[in-house]
């Protein structure tokens, strides 16, 4: 059985979404759960749902909690003993599969890129978002926030990891990767997307060229690559423009139904939208790069954003995507070279 460490102290609202979730995730997948935290406090918690003690759930302690303020930089050096530097220990150590947590990003990336190390051949490692698209199937964007500066080969780097991610996760069929920039044409984008798209032509991908900011939704492309600034402003973006819209989709519903059966039908629908358009059904993004398996979720995730991130963690590991994309990169440097990419 896959065994998951959930940083239960870490969001906005630990640790009752946190513990919700991962009683879900126990009752409902075949994973184990490690709550990571203080052992009075998760104790408590748990004691509000019956028969947890049945489930596949134990509690590690962690005295310390690292706070969505403090700096990452001073956390990772001065709370060694923080539920998520211990659950992190955890995955390390061959105790978890893998780490999820709601807790300070920054902290998430600066405590397992040094406890658990990076994946050889990766020089950063990029967050993973995935975007919901009208052909069904999610687009990957790499990396929404992990680095504000990326380089060509860091870009070439996102994008193997990226389709690696695709094809075992969402089980994409050869995905179509491309380039966020400013349009279509080659000749279009800055220094970085027009080197990057260079080293990708070279690189056994399915690389389509450049892609614009609307494919993100479109399906036209499996895997979209980009800096962390820009991806991250996307990722906002977007965030906000489902929340404007799901407000006006309510609004104009409520005042344009005229009968019983268009009530119905008609909130019927904007379940379903909002179902496709929610994040928690997502779970988190995952840290691709580092040599475990990292799922870092919002920190205002609900128990079903938590129980998804279980979710995708357990897949993640048990489709051994850490190993892929360090074969990947230890192939593709050993036939072009170890500064390729």
């Amino acid at each position: 059985m896959i065994t998951i460490a959930v940083d239960a102290m870490g969001g906005d609202h630990a640790p009752v979404p946190e513990v919700h979730g991962a009683v879900r995730a126990a009752r409902d997948q075949d994973v184990a759960v490690l709550l990571v935290g203080k052992e009075n406090v998760l104790k408590a918690e748990l004691s509000k749902y019956d028969g947890w003690r049945k489930l596949p759930i134990r509690i590690v302690h962690a005295s310390e909690v690292v706070t969505m303020d403090d700096n990452p930089a001073k956390a990772l050096r001065t709370k060694r003993d923080s539920s998520l530097r211990i659950a992190s220990r955890l995955v390390r150590d061959g105790e978890a599969d893998g780490l999820v947590s709601a807790g300070n990003t920054g902290a998430v990336m600066a405590i397992s890129k040094t406890v658990l190390g990076m994946i050889p051949g990766v020089d950063r490692p990029a967050l993973t978002n995935p975007f919901p698209t009208i052909k069904g199937k999610p687009a990957v964007l790499v990396d929404v926030g992990a680095n504000v500066d990326s380089s060509a080969r860091m870009l070439a780097q996102f994008a193997l990891m990226g389709e690696v991610y695709s094809r075992l996760v969402f089980h994409t069929q050869s995905p179509r990767v491309g380039i966020l920039s400013i349009g279509e044409e080659e000749h279009k984008g800055n220094d970085l997307t027009k080197a990057a798209a260079q080293l990708l032509k070279t690189m056994p991908l399915n690389f389509i060229g450049n892609v614009e900011g609307r494919d993100l939704y479109t399906g036209h492309a499996d895997v979209i690559v980009c800096d962390g600034f820009i991806g991250n402003v996307a990722l906002k973006v977007s965030e906000g423009l489902v929340e404007v819209i799901k407000h006006m989709l309510k609004e104009s519903l409520e005042a344009t139904i005229a009968s019983k059966i268009g009530a119905v039908l008609s909130r019927q629908a904007f379940k379903d939208f909002r179902k496709r358009m929610d994040y928690s059904e997502y779970g988190g993004a995952p840290l691709l790069g580092v040599k475990g398996v990292v799922i870092i979720c919002h920190g205002r995730s609900n128990d079903n954003a938590i129980r998804n991130a279980i979710r995708v963690a357990t897949e993640s590991a048990s489709e051994h995507v850490n190993d892929r994309i360090e074969n990947e990169i230890h192939r593709w440097q050993q036939e072009n070279g170890p500064a390729s990419v």
